[in-house]
């Protein structure tokens, strides 16, 4: 395995937005539109993974697994609706919880993170 690559590197709260391991790639806290509603949260973070991944010559189809996080389970249908758009049946492994987010907007502010991991198969 080469050197592990780290990007987006935030020092104030200690971690890595992207971490490029051998074949695959971790992305974190994927948000956007923060404010807005479930569904415009949803297409702002992958907005957000997508222009990550771009950073590592990827796109969506790349991502394999993700982890949701939701302030409202019941926004689950909501979020499947936009997958189904952006992902157009090349869908990754998925686990979604519900989640409380500590966050400066409160109850209004962040409603959906998204973390990833997406595979590089020009890697090998």
């Amino acid at each position: 395995m080469s050197e592990i690559v780290r990007l987006d590197v935030n020092e104030e709260y200690a971690y890595s937005g992207i971490v490029e391991a051998g074949d695959f790639i971790f992305l974190s806290f994927c948000v956007g539109n923060v404010g807005g509603s479930p569904a415009e949260q949803v297409e702002g973070a992958l907005n957000d993974m997508s222009r990550r991944l771009q950073q590592v010559n990827l796109q969506l189809d790349a991502v394999v697994k993700v982890d949701i996080l939701l302030r409202d389970v019941w926004d689950i249908p909501v979020m499947e609706e936009v997958f189904k758009r952006r992902f157009k049946g090349k869908y990754p492994a998925r686990k979604t919880i519900s989640t409380e987010f500590a966050h400066v907007g409160g109850p209004d502010g962040l409603k959906v993170q998204i973390d990833a991991v997406a595979y590089n198969p020009r890697k090998q």
